[in-house]
């Protein structure tokens, strides 16, 4: 096969079941995606934060007249209708993958308010809102017990989920579980679920870096290279219980760290959501996308991982926590902590147009 020009994730996307998204709705990352084969993309409040950043040259006149339109509005109400918008822009540049795909790709994940992650009514009033806003959107709400809560209720609803804030097996598979119920509640009333497109993210570098943290803390005694697999030993042994059961839900991986999470699931049918820079590299590497996905991690640093870390334990095997447990999994704390604090410094930047600072 020639290589092809656009790269190994164009050849990826287009000979294999594994679809990428753009982690991003930066306007310049996700122009580089589309002319690469991206299926769609995701934001959640750092994410649009660093976008505002990066291309504040674009927003600059939007935000100054959002707040000139709308004097009596407090800075959070400000806040989330730029976010919006951001994210909104993203979904436009989408909108004719979505078209071409008969309404199943193209779609922009935007994620509800970070600070809510404990409030189910919030949560489900903000998912409803942000699905009407655009046909294209699909709405990120955190895997915690109250996001569980809501998966069934809001996928009976319509609303086209992408399950975050997500770390090991027992996660993904109460998210696929709680959809499966909701996509079956939808059929039973008559409803069509033929571009309902869930998502189950797993944020495959987050939980090597909480393991990493562990050892570390711990002082456990590991081979350090093989602190690189936990994410990628758990992604597939979801992907291969999803199989088992039947799950409409599709897998997503997210929180690039190294190349094993790209290499490692290509093949699969699942999605990946790569940061552009992770794009660049990957694009960049020379490495073919050879369908490796049906691998198994090797069972030397699986055994080695369940031996040294039960955190690991507690993510890699189904029944390893309960749902009241995902919010004090470390890994959830702080991803977490992390989402709020950029959602209050996105907050810090719209401020400074409302009252910028007289000292400057």
């Amino acid at each position: 096969m020639a290589e092809n020009f656009n790269g190994p994730l164009h050849e990826m996307a287009s000979t294999t079941p594994t679809q990428y998204l753009n982690d991003s709705c930066a306007v310049s990352e996700l122009e580089y995606a589309l002319a690469r084969g991206v299926s769609g993309a995701t934001s959640n409040p750092v994410i649009v934060l660093n976008t505002l950043k990066k291309e504040m040259h674009l927003w600059r006149e939007r935000i100054v007249q959002i707040v000139r339109d709308n004097p009596t509005w407090h800075e959070t109400r400000i806040a989330w209708k730029v976010y919006e918008e951001l994210g909104l822009n993203g979904a436009r540049m989408l909108l004719p993958v979505f078209e071409r795909s008969g309404g199943v790709l193209g779609r922009l994940s935007i994620q509800t308010d970070p600070a809510a992650y404990n409030d189910a009514e919030t949560m489900l009033a903000q998912a409803a809102y942000f699905t009407s806003l655009a046909p294209n959107v699909q709405v990120k709400i955190p895997c915690t017990a109250a996001g569980v809560s809501i998966i069934e209720e809001a996928t009976f609803r319509g609303v086209n989920l992408n399950v975050t804030v997500s770390f090991c097996v027992p996660q993904v598979l109460a998210i696929g579980d709680a959809i499966e119920r909701g996509l079956r509640r939808r059929e039973a009333a008559g409803h069509d679920v033929s571009t309902m497109r869930p998502y189950a993210t797993m944020m495959v570098g987050r939980l090597d870096d909480w393991l990493k943290v562990v050892a570390k803390k711990e002082s456990i005694d590991i081979d350090a290279a093989h602190l690189e697999w936990p994410g990628v030993a758990a992604f597939k042994r979801g992907t291969e219980i999803f199989a088992e059961r039947g799950y409409r839900t599709r897998m997503l991986s997210a929180a690039y760290r190294n190349f094993l999470h790209w290499t490692e699931f290509v093949g699969g049918d699942v999605a990946l959501t790569i940061p552009w820079d992770w794009q660049v590299k990957f694009n960049d590497s020379g490495v073919r996308p050879e369908p490796r996905m049906h691998l198994p991690v090797d069972a030397a640093i699986v055994n080695e991982l369940n031996a040294k870390l039960p955190e690991f334990r507690r993510a890699y095997e189904p029944d390893g926590m309960s749902v009241r447990e995902f919010d004090t999994f470390g890994a959830t704390v702080r991803t977490l902590r992390t989402f709020i604090s950029g959602w209050h410094d996105f907050v810090a930047i719209v401020r400074d147009f409302m009252l910028p600072d007289p000292d400057r």
